[in-house]
């Protein structure tokens, strides 16, 4: 249901273009809303429909948007009062009837962009690792399930990395989980900063990383697999961490059907690296039923 629900919020999100469209719809919509109250006469009252608009807006659009909104929907209801004002027992009853009602209407406004923004908060606290900043397993998942879409759509390759620490317990025995959590986030941030844009990187737990290179060959993922690694065994050697990579890369130029599969393939070759020793690679590329021997590289 969470996903369902995360699905329609993101579907809610508006391009500029969209908001203006929103903004000119619910605007002719509220002055509709007031010409009906026009027809009506002061006996029904009406303004609960003033808050599908508003309440639209807030959401989509955020808070300066629906207060604008709520703002014209109290003027087109205090125009429809003022042109059959007659009709009130005094002069001054639409004015003071609308600034209640503008004021509800802001308060409306407060709380569904306040709850917009508590929504897309703990959208994306679950889709975020706490301790490193970059995505977390679940939100790699669900990005890079839809770049294979992508992939086996528009027929380019696509790699995946499996990283992981050597040694990474005696961080936290030597030095305690403080420094631990230091090597952890550097690490997570050399790779962010020696991928593309469009790559996804993701803290898979503990001591392990998971990086979906799109549109990328062997040779290439090999070669971003080495310049990161080098970067963090330069980085663990300033630090005087003693410990080291293992990676594991699978290379899909046939593209499987769902992203666990290609997880667990590297991760495989990752283990297989790891058994060989340290600051090893195992790379693979997989097509269709036919994979290649793997090779290593220190």
């Amino acid at each position: 249901m969470f996903s369902k629900f995360t699905k329609i919020l993101w579907a809610a999100e508006q391009t500029p273009v969209c908001t203006l469209l929103a903004l000119v719809i619910t605007l002719l919509l509220t002055v509709l809303i007031g010409y009906i109250r026009y027809l009506t006469g002061p006996e029904f009252a009406l303004s609960l429909l003033y808050l599908f608009p508003v309440a639209y807006v807030s959401w989509t659009s955020g808070f300066k948007a629906g207060v604008f909104i709520s703002l014209a929907s109290a003027l087109s209801w205090l125009v429809a009062d003022i042109s059959m004002i007659g009709r009130f027992s005094q002069w001054y009853v639409p004015y003071v009837n609308e600034l209640f009602r503008m004021l509800v209407f802001l308060f409306i406004t407060f709380l569904i962009a306040r709850l917009k923004q508590n929504v897309l908060a703990q959208t994306a606290l679950a889709r975020t690792d706490p301790l490193t900043g970059i995505a977390n397993r679940r939100a790699f998942i669900e990005s890079a399930d839809l770049e294979l879409k992508k992939a086996r759509r528009l027929g380019y390759p696509i790699s995946i990395i499996y990283f992981d620490l050597d040694n990474f317990k005696s961080i936290n025995d030597l030095y305690g989980h403080s420094e631990g959590d230091r090597l952890l986030k550097l690490v997570a941030g050399t790779i962010r900063e020696n991928i593309r844009a469009f790559d996804i990187a993701a803290r898979f737990g503990g001591d392990e990383y998971g990086l979906l290179l799109p549109g990328t060959e062997a040779s290439a993922a090999y070669s971003v697999a080495i310049k990161i690694i080098r970067k963090l065994l330069l980085m663990m050697k300033e630090n005087n961490w003693e410990t080291g990579i293992s990676a594991g890369i699978a290379t899909y130029e046939t593209i499987p059907n769902h992203i666990e599969e290609m997880i667990q393939y590297a991760d495989t070759l990752m283990y297989a690296a790891k058994k060989q020793g340290t600051n090893l690679i195992v790379h693979q590329v997989v097509n269709g039923s036919v994979t290649r021997d793997p090779f290593y590289n220190l």
